[in-house]
């Protein structure tokens, strides 16, 4: 990649992706419509691919009491990496830096059995990190997350099958998405009070991670001090064009959290056991994660998350009645679609300005008359003029991630 051509502040901007204001702050970017369409899909895509593989989906609050942080162990290890508490009526409250102390506090909101086991949470929720202004930039690293979160709560000798079972939706995303990792790590506790210090608690977490890579044959490499203060995650790195390095999707052991949550369920022989709690992130952020896609596609993104997935062209003014017909039955088969009027330059031109849309219908006077559309792909390929049935079906078919 060309590190000038493909960087995701520049294209970002010049696409009308995503911008920045200073009276909003550094590190809190906001998107465009063009970036939320582009969002929005992708949401929906690894909402659906969840659901289809036994996730059940929880919405919860960005912010919490202290006491929650107290107990998860976030303010101990973490606190720095916080934004401040907020005052009110006597009690401190704290924008969440991380989802996982409400999904634990939710398996415990009810009594569990074996039989409810495992049990996948996920949810697309925001989170806070007190980042330094000469820290963020982009979308790459920002102060206010949406994060495709996960947790799930399972019996000790099933961890290592629902850590595998989470890196195969992993790569199953990544393949629908065009995301090519540079590396699977392995990120270990390190020294310090940044760790929970736990020798055989880590040890035995690190040792689910290690049979699960190595059950699937895949190469990782062990690095110290980049695990959570409260266990050892597998990191799935990618780079962007100045080669810098970023986690774009995790895995990770908790035997810590469902202790400090007193977490147990009811087991085959009748008594409480504790769950083992595996954190997965499907894609990330989606700050980190749009940014990358904006890298890697240089705008071009397929037809499934495209922006805009179709433009209809007409040739001439007179066309105009019938192309704004044609949007409409675009949109209304759930596409996204838009129009480029003949005022906006030669027809020659408009297919330029429009080059990174998957789909250009072309609207002459023979398809106005016909009800046809004449379709010109991203690639260059052309295809001769068809009943406007037919191309809106094939449209669609081509506009939707496989599962």
């Amino acid at each position: 990649m060309n590190d000038h051509l493909n960087d995701h502040r520049r294209l970002g901007r010049e696409l009308d992706l995503f911008d920045t204001h200073p009276m909003i702050g550094s590190g809190l970017p906001f998107l465009l419509p063009a970036g939320a369409a582009v969002r929005k899909a992708v949401e929906d895509f690894v909402h659906e691919l969840e659901r289809r593989n036994g996730y059940l989906h929880v919405n919860s609050p960005v912010l919490g009491k202290r006491a929650m942080y107290e107990r998860s162990g976030h303010w101990a290890h973490y606190s720095d990496d916080m934004f401040p508490p907020m005052e009110l009526g006597g009690e401190q409250f704290v924008l969440r830096p991380s989802l996982c102390p409400h999904h634990a506090l939710m398996f415990g909101s009810r009594p569990r059995s074996h039989r409810d086991l495992p049990l996948r949470l996920a949810e697309l929720g925001g989170m806070y990190r007190g980042e330094l202004s000469g820290v963020v930039g982009g979308l790459s690293r920002v102060r206010a997350i949406q994060l495709n979160d996960g947790h799930v709560f399972c019996p000790a000798g099933a961890a290592a099958a629902e850590v595998s079972a989470a890196l195969d939706l992993i790569e199953a995303a990544h393949g629908q998405l065009g995301i090519v990792p540079v590396r699977y790590r392995l990120s270990l506790r390190g020294d310090g009070a940044k760790y929970v210090d736990d020798p055989d608690m880590w040890d035995r977490a690190e040792a689910v991670l290690r049979e699960a890579l190595r059950a699937r044959g895949r190469d990782f490499e062990e690095e110290r001090g980049e695990g959570s203060f409260y266990g050892p995650k597998i990191d799935i790195q990618i780079v962007d064009p100045q080669g810098r390095e970023n986690s774009i999707s995790t895995v990770q052991v908790d035997l810590f959290q469902p202790g400090r949550f007193d977490l147990s369920y009811v087991g085959p022989d009748q008594a409480l056991h504790r769950p083992v709690m595996v954190h997965r992130s499907l894609v990330g952020s989606l700050e980190r994660l749009m940014g990358h896609l904006i890298e890697v596609h240089g705008g071009a993104f397929p037809a499934w998350f495209a922006p805009v997935q179709a433009v209809v062209l007409p040739v001439t003014d007179a066309e105009v009645p019938a192309a704004r017909e044609l949007v409409r039955r675009c949109v209304a088969a759930g596409l996204r679609a838009s129009m480029a009027e003949p005022g906006d330059g030669s027809l020659g031109a408009r297919v330029r300005s429009h080059r990174l849309v998957p789909f250009q219908l072309v609207v002459g006077p023979a398809e106005a008359r016909l009800g046809e559309a004449a379709l010109r792909l991203r690639d260059g390929t052309r295809q001769e003029a068809r009943p406007i049935a037919q191309v809106l079906a094939w449209m669609a078919a081509r506009a939707s991630p496989a599962f």
